[in-house]
């Protein structure tokens, strides 16, 4: 009896995209929303820098890929309630068994595949800041486009989502996707990270700028992903080359894997938008009981009553 190739486990434990993943994507998709007085940006904007700052300073990046990925994860239910923060409360020996009650909210949107390596990376929380290169900060400090067609007026979404909290997502995304489609997901990951390099140096004008660039558009994009590729060592060049390589098309497990995260979050972060102007006070006070149990509720929803809020 021959072993099964890993992939092959992979590609037959994982049905693949369905209907049923998109309340957690979405969830996950929040942590660009998620801030905190710990530290400036978005929790997403901070897992992309601290990311990279692990990758640079030589930590292995399937480490990196977990360690991230589980934060993530768990950062979806605890917000900013890291083992740091936790740590500074005073619960910081319980700490590692409140990350793995959030892991075990959300197992169950995560291959089975995938759970033991998350699981150990769980205690050791979010890798620590260090020096990064200057893409990482261009990236926190530029804008995504918003919604952009050629000979179309753009459409403006505030706040904006900045590139760091899109590539990060897209590279957590990727971490999920990658067992629906067989692939290896630290090169996915990667290339999450590292697929908007261009945009530290090029502002973002969206398919419209793209369009009227016209055959100048291959000339910029090759030299601002350049400056930003010199800024790494070339060892780590040389692995984040080999991972951005497939993403031109869908040939691989691994590109599959990205474009499925890229697509989705791209469209998800503008669906949030939608999905906020339609929320009503139904779904806020009857479904999610934000005037909640207590002993003064009744009193509660006296004031709500009297004040036509109910």
């Amino acid at each position: 009896m021959t072993d099964t190739p890993v992939l092959d486990v992979l590609a037959a434990e994982a049905p693949g995209l369905t209907p049923a993943a998109l309340p957690f994507l979405r969830e996950l998709g929040d942590l660009k929303r998620i801030r905190s007085a710990a530290a400036p940006g978005s929790i997403a904007e901070r897992l992309f820098v601290a990311g990279w700052a692990a990758l640079v300073r030589g930590d292995d990046p399937a480490a990196v890929t977990m360690r991230v990925t589980a934060a993530a994860l768990v950062s979806a239910r605890l917000g900013d309630l890291d083992v740091t923060a936790m740590q500074a409360l005073g619960i910081g020996d319980r700490a590692v068994a409140v990350l793995e009650r959030a892991f075990g909210e959300i197992a169950d949107q995560v291959a089975p595949s995938l759970h033991a390596r998350l699981r150990a990376a769980l205690p050791l929380g979010r890798p620590e800041t260090g020096d990064t290169p200057a893409f990482v900060g261009k990236l926190a400090r530029q804008p995504r486009a918003g919604v952009t067609c050629p000979g179309q007026p753009r459409i403006m979404l505030q706040p904006p989502e900045n590139h760091a909290e899109h590539c990060l997502m897209v590279a957590v995304y990727g971490v999920l996707a990658s067992a629906w489609h067989g692939a290896d997901p630290v090169p996915v990951f990667l290339a999450g990270m590292a697929h908007h390099f261009h945009n530290a140096d090029m502002p973002d004008s969206g398919y419209s700028g793209e369009m009227l660039l016209g055959d100048a558009l291959d000339t910029a994009l090759r030299h601002a992903r350049a400056a930003s590729m010199a800024e790494l060592a070339p060892e780590l060049a040389h692995v984040i080359g080999d991972a951005l390589a497939p993403i031109g098309g869908d040939e691989t497990p691994e590109a599959r894997a990205f474009h499925v995260a890229d697509v989705l979050d791209r469209v998800l972060e503008i669906e949030q938008h939608t999905r906020a102007a339609k929320l009503t006070m139904q779904v806020v006070l009857g479904d999610y009981g934000l005037v909640h149990d207590g002993p003064v509720k009744a009193f509660h929803d006296r004031i709500l009553l009297d004040a036509g809020l109910m």
